[in-house]
């Protein structure tokens, strides 16, 4: 035993070419499986003899795989190649076939070859060591591992991931060899407790940069799957096809605390290498990752993003747009609402770069501090981020359930400024033009929300904390934000896609050429009609009396008048909305507002392409007689008012509208009666619309407005305490008595519908609000208190006499009650 021992130490030396005999059998084994000649190959007879000793005696397994190591270092040392192959052939199929507790120092020796392999200078030797990892990779190992290590392997893989070697194709095999090779540890280490996390950052950042690497150099060829004949032929794969089942493998695998780990270098890789501009590459890699990972955690990549985008405020608008363009798109792939509980985060943030990127634009520069600099150019970049920031709100709204969207709705209309209601969002620096444009933008974005929104009941889902603060942005002057609500409104209303087919307004002839699709109106939407109705008609009325309203404002509005027909509809709204058409042509009449010729001439119009509409769809014969004949007569005498003439881009109007005769004219009295006769309510018809003025007309600054407070304030004075006298006592008649019968019914639900609008302007209102409103009557309150007080109290009888005052005036003073004096007979 001693000689053997002697024997094992002087291996190299010649000594056991003479005393083979001693050495131990495990050797003499092992050196039977190398033939003479290494292009022979491996020895098959004696390989299964030593397999089959490997498994009789699993005790001498690592004693093999150290020999085996020492032949193969010193085979690599003299370049004797061929039985290098030789020895690692043998060492796969021993690791196949000996799966016993014995294999971890088995494994140890079988890793130090393959490191030898990989640090060799020679491509071969480095595929072929890779080679052997991957197989001992896909083998399930029966006791886990406490102390071995593949950062080595991690580093080196990732080094030839990116090799540049001369020859391209010897160069495609190295790279191919490093993701096969991580894709190896990956598989080995993954599932395994005991093991390096290789999801620690030291380990990812090497790994997820090294596969985004050649990811993108097959950025330009197809990178799509083999076909069948390619896919089993693995040596024609591209390294950009092995790196995207790499990557997808790997992210498959990440569970929920894993997910930021795998994330966070995808995105330092794509700000290293300035990707987030081309959009293209960035969006596939989130493309690859929203599918790869388990569903469930699609939020913690939303997140991510959003982080990202944050920490990027200060970055070029390009960079910016490409972040959210990364969001848009992820957020169509996280479908089914799993962005998760951070809904409101989403578009928070959203909203936040929104009001930064209008500062920016406004202002010039990332900090209010520097000097303007290219201004024009950064402008035009930010308007292109503040797009892709809308569409991504869009993208995300339209992943979200109907009652996570109604949220975000009321979230957004939170977010707008009105003056008087909600605080400005724009810098000091930005002023006004930062406040309007932080409205425009928020509109927009709370179009995207609302494009598609259907639901069954509109009572829970637009609640008066929504509608209220939405119909008072309609009372601003600026065109723009009065033309979003409106189209906001219809996005709303239209649950049935009837919208496209009022895209223009004109006079349908017959409107079962439309094939409209229309329901009965439901009870939620008739007690969401009987809530709403009066502010809807109110809006639509205040819209036509704005001098800048334009072509598309009127077909907005036509479109509105016809989806509240057919979507919400009854009895009831049918006739108020027929009142309020005739109020429009009133209004275009009478003129009181100074309209140019245009919006009369447009008011006109949209009159008469509402009453054609509505007259055919309550199919009473005479009200359609009564709409064909004026319609009739207008084309003959009077075409400026019908809408052929009116909405094209040329319109042909008059100079002036003082001549119209009555035939011309919309009669109340005769639709009334035509409509009476057929069951609808003739007391309502004959009584004429009239918009109600609320508290929130105080936000406009419409002339109309002004001149119905003074009217208030001038009946107040008239009905006080001094002017009561001088007030002429009215002649009471037959018809007075009459009419304030007919207009009771409306006075009586104008005065329910006004108290309703006072107790929840105070339940709902925010402080401010409601402090201003007060603050606005205090003075004119005390005068008339101090008028009453005047009138009223007395300084009561003092029982102690007067005081003298100065310059000898005499003075009453007052004593309170519990002072006074009384005699014994006052005192019961």
């Amino acid at each position: 035993m001693e000689c053997s021992a002697l024997l094992d130490h002087h291996v190299g030396t010649g000594v056991c070419g003479c005393c083979g005999a001693l050495r131990p059998r495990y050797k003499r084994l092992v050196d039977n499986i190398f033939p003479e000649d290494p292009e022979d190959g491996l020895v098959k007879a004696n390989m299964e003899k030593l397999t089959f000793y490997a498994l009789s005696a699993p005790e001498k397994l690592d004693r093999i795989g150290a020999y085996l190591s020492e032949r193969l270092s010193r085979d690599v040392a003299r370049h004797r190649y061929g039985y290098v192959c030789i020895a690692m052939e043998a060492l796969d199929q021993l690791l196949m076939a000996c799966h016993c507790q014995s294999i971890n120092l088995f494994v140890e020796s079988f890793l130090k070859m393959v490191r030898k392999l990989l640090e060799a200078d020679k491509p071969s030797l480095q595929i072929l060591g890779t080679n052997s990892f991957v197989k001992f990779a896909n083998i399930e190992e029966d006791t886990p591992s406490y102390h071995r290590s593949y950062d080595f392997f991690v580093s080196r893989f990732s080094e030839m991931c990116r090799s540049n070697f001369e020859d391209p194709d010897i160069r495609t095999k190295i790279r191919m060899a490093g993701i096969k090779g991580l894709q190896g540890v990956v598989r080995k280490t993954v599932n395994d407790e005991l093991q390096a996390n290789i999801w620690d950052p030291q380990h990812m950042d090497k790994i997820v940069p090294s596969l985004l690497f050649n990811l993108q150099q097959g950025e330009g060829t197809d990178s799509r799957s083999p076909s069948p004949l390619q896919s089993s032929e693995k040596e024609k794969e591209s390294p950009a096809e092995l790196t995207e089942r790499c990557f997808r493998e790997l992210l498959g695998r990440a569970a929920y605390g894993n997910i930021k780990n795998a994330v966070k270098p995808v995105l330092m890789h794509l700000d290293n290498h300035s990707l987030w501009e081309g959009k293209s590459f960035a969006v596939r890699c989130f493309k690859i990752i929203m599918y790869s990972i388990q569903s469930q955690h699609s939020h913690l990549v939303i997140q991510q993003l959003l982080g990202h985008l944050d920490a990027n405020s200060k970055n070029s608008a390009i960079v910016r747009a490409g972040i959210v363009e990364v969001l848009s798109e992820a957020a169509v792939i996280a479908a089914s609402g799993s962005v998760g509980p951070t809904v409101l985060e989403v578009f928070n943030t959203l909203l936040r770069q929104l009001r930064l990127s209008i500062d920016y634009e406004l202002t010039g520069s990332y900090d209010s501090c520097l000097t303007t600099g290219s201004k024009i150019i950064k402008e035009h970049e930010e308007r292109q981020f503040q797009e892709a920031i809308i569409k991504t709100i869009g993208s995300f709204a339209n992943t979200l359930p109907v009652y996570q969207r109604s949220e975000v709705m009321l979230f957004i209309i939170g977010k707008i400024p009105v003056p008087g209601i909600h605080p400005t969002l724009s810098s000091a620096n930005s002023g006004f033009e930062g406040s309007r444009m932080i409205q425009v933008m928020l509109l927009k974005s709370l179009l995207q929300v609302t494009s598609g929104f259907q639901t069954t009941n509109m009572l829970t889902a637009l609640p008066s904390s929504f509608l209220d603060p939405l119909l008072s942005v309609t009372l601003m002057e600026d065109a723009e934000i009065r033309l979003l609500v409106l189209e906001i409104l219809v996005s709303l209303i239209d649950r049935h896609d009837n919208r496209p087919k009022f895209s223009s307004i004109s006079i349908i002839s017959d409107i079962s050429f439309l094939k409209l699709k229309v329901e009965k109106c439901s009870r939620q939407d008739n007690l969401f009609m009987k809530k709403h109705s009066q502010q809807l008609y109110r809006h639509i009325f205040l819209s036509c009396k704005e001098e800048n309203s334009s072509h598309p404002h009127f077909e907005i509005l036509y479109t509105l008048l016809a989806l509240i027909s057919m979507e919400l509809a009854n009895e009831e709204v049918v006739v108020d909305l027929i009142r309020l058409a005739l109020a429009l042509q009133d209004l275009a009449i009478a003129n009181e507002e100074s309209l140019p010729i245009y919006n009369r001439c447009a008011i006109h119009a949209l009159s008469a392409a509402y009453l054609n509409l509505i007259s055919q769809l309550t199919a009473v014969p005479a009200f359609c007689q009564h709409i064909h004949e004026v319609i009739e007569t207008r084309k003959k005498e009077a075409p400026y008012m019908l809408p052929e003439d009116v909405f094209i881009e040329k319109p042909r109007v008059p100079k002036s509208l003082d001549r119209l005769e009555g035939s011309m004219l919309f009669l109340q009295s005769k639709i009334s009666e035509v409509l009476g006769g057929s069951g609808y309510n003739a007391d309502r018809l004959t009584t004429p619309y009239i918009p109600q003025f609320t508290d929130e007309d105080r936000l406009s600054k419409r002339k109309s407005i002004g001149e119905t407070i003074s009217l208030q304030v001038e009946v107040e004075s008239r009905n006080s305490p001094e002017k009561e006298e001088k007030t002429p006592a009215e002649e009471i008649t037959f018809e007075t008595l009459k009419k304030a019968i007919i207009d009771s019914v409306g006075m009586e639900e104008q005065e329910r519908e006004r108290r309703r609008q006072v107790v929840e302007k105070f339940q709902k209102a925010p402080f401010e609000e409601i402090a201003a409103h007060c603050g606005e009557r205090a003075t004119l309150l005390q005068k008339k208190l101090n008028q009453i007080f005047e009138i009223t109290i007395r300084p009561p009888p003092s029982p102690s006499g007067t005081i003298t005052a100065g310059y000898g005036q005499t003075q009453s003073r007052s004593v309170p009650v519990y002072e006074m004096k009384f005699p014994d007979l006052c005192v019961y």
